[in-house]
């Protein structure tokens, strides 16, 4: 508890520090990044992020290594040292694909017969258990556009998974956990006041590991339906795998960043409405998100051992979200 309260003090006074001082400044004049109010929010929430998350399970050497290789990874993409979509996407796969091999990442079921006699091809598994982590990596950092959105979503998570009892001592300590997901609140209201953004360091950094954490929670509670966990990940999951369509369809590259994101379409709609400054539109469009997302998922884990039960709330949030998404997308 001592250490807690001393870390997130620190936290809490470098970034009014930061961003006083232009630490790592948010705007590069991408045009994906313009909806925040103010061009100097320091980049810091992975540097924040990093070190819980690796105490908290820092007798795996492999998993800490991992870890720093795609906070750096992201880190690079938030000094322009690695500016390129396509080389980060690379070292994405390089990164995600060695520590499903050494931190024994599998999805051991998808409750479809047929399915999950290609999951028991170890080299299959590989490769599909990656395309999803880098689905969920990538999505994250998409939904990274609002402030608070990804934060809320994964404390949210995280959350659900402590209450039901799914976690297992075995590869993380719950009360550590319980600490972070204070910490990621903290973060959060810091976010929502521009004192800092997670950046692509600190989404890649959260959501590589609930990732880990969502996986690991699969392996240890085989009873669970494999669909409760996709309902807790389907936001920023579907967020990508849309985005991807829809590109390709636009024939526009997937990797290119653009401003027709659902949080997007709200963002600009209500700008439009209610003529507030971007930092409050900006968080009214998040709390609207955030607050669909929650009652998304409190439904879903009123039954998290039904896959009938869950694949309909999921058919029913991509229904709504491509509905809203083609009645937002009209009105601009």
């Amino acid at each position: 508890m001592f250490y807690f309260v001393i870390y997130s003090t620190l936290a809490i006074v470098l970034s009014i520090f930061f961003k006083k001082s232009f630490f790592l400044p948010n705007h590069t004049g991408d045009d994906h990044q313009l909806f925040s109010n103010q061009n100097n929010i320091p980049l810091v929430g992975g540097i924040y992020l990093i070190i819980p998350i690796i105490f908290m399970n820092y007798q795996n050497l492999y998993y800490s290594i991992l870890i720093v290789f795609i906070f750096l990874l992201g880190l690079f993409s938030d000094l322009k040292i690695l500016s390129s979509a396509k080389k980060r996407f690379i070292f994405q796969i390089i990164i995600v694909l060695l520590s499903v091999f050494f931190l024994d990442l599998e999805i051991l079921s998808s409750k479809l017969i047929f399915f999950d006699n290609f999951l028991k091809n170890h080299v299959f598994n590989i490769f599909f258990t990656s395309f999803c982590l880098l689905i969920l990596i990538n999505g994250s950092n998409f939904i990274d556009g609002l402030n608070g959105l990804l934060l809320f979503n994964m404390a949210l998570i995280i959350t659900i998974l402590l209450k039901l009892n799914l976690v297992n001592e075995f590869f993380i300590n719950k009360d550590l956990l319980f600490y972070f997901i204070i910490f990621i609140l903290i973060l959060l209201i810091l976010n929502l006041f521009n004192l800092l953004m997670l950046g692509d360091a600190g989404a890649y950094t959260l959501s590589f590991f609930v990732g880990f954490l969502i996986i690991k929670c699969h392996n240890f509670n085989p009873n669970i339906s494999p669909y409760f966990f996709i309902t807790l990940l389907w936001y920023p999951c579907f967020e990508n795998l849309f985005s991807i369509i829809r590109k390709i369809k636009s024939k526009f590259s997937p990797l290119t960043p653009d401003n027709n994101h659902l949080h997007h379409l709200i963002f600009t709609n209500l700008k439009h409405k209610i003529h507030k400054n971007k930092l409050v539109t900006n968080n009214i469009s998040s709390f609207f998100i955030s607050f669909a997302n929650l009652f998304i998922i409190l439904v879903g884990s009123i039954n998290p051992y039904n896959s009938v039960y869950q694949l309909k709330i999921i058919i029913f949030s991509i229904l709504i979200y491509s509905l809203l998404y083609l009645i937002l997308k009209k009105k601009i």
